[in-house]
């Protein structure tokens, strides 16, 4: 397959090329991507972020029928997408930043209850970006109640 855009953007400039923790590196590679829209206002932190979440399904769903493959491990979009909503209304620093990164990375890689049930169930790009974004909200919850608690 050619190297299109469609995969420059799934790959994340090619970040999900990687032979190790490709699902990592696209979580760090979601950093400077979050740390840009924490500048917006909250609200349009969020807008950016929903739209940027249906763009990615969009994108790994013309991904996924050009290589027939379900969620392939070089697809790193959806990483970063999900840790855009865990950190959605969160402190704009890097020690929450931290926090969020592995939160979100320890439900992206075990995947209980719902974030596994959409990484069974749920096909297409849809299926590739969903969970990522139901560990992500997962985090999410986590990260304000430690915020609100601790």
């Amino acid at each position: 397959m050619k190297k299109n855009w469609v995969f420059w953007i799934v790959t994340v400039g090619g970040v999900g090329k990687s032979s190790k923790a490709p699902g990592t590196f696209g979580t760090v590679a979601a950093l400077p991507i979050w740390w840009a829209i924490t500048l917006l206002s909250p609200n349009l932190y969020l807008f950016v972020t929903a739209a940027l979440v249906v763009f990615a399904i969009y994108v790994c769903n013309l991904y996924e029928i050009e290589k027939s493959q379900h969620d392939s491990q070089e697809i790193v979009l959806d990483e970063v997408v999900g840790f855009l909503v865990a950190m959605a209304w969160l402190p704009a620093n890097w020690l929450w930043a931290s926090i969020g990164f592995l939160v979100f990375r320890i439900l992206d890689i075990w995947k209980p209850g719902p974030i596994g049930l959409i990484d069974k169930k749920v096909s297409g790009g849809a299926g590739v970006v969903l969970d990522d974004v139901a560990a992500g909200l997962i985090a999410n919850i986590l990260l304000h109640l430690a915020l609100r608690y601790y």
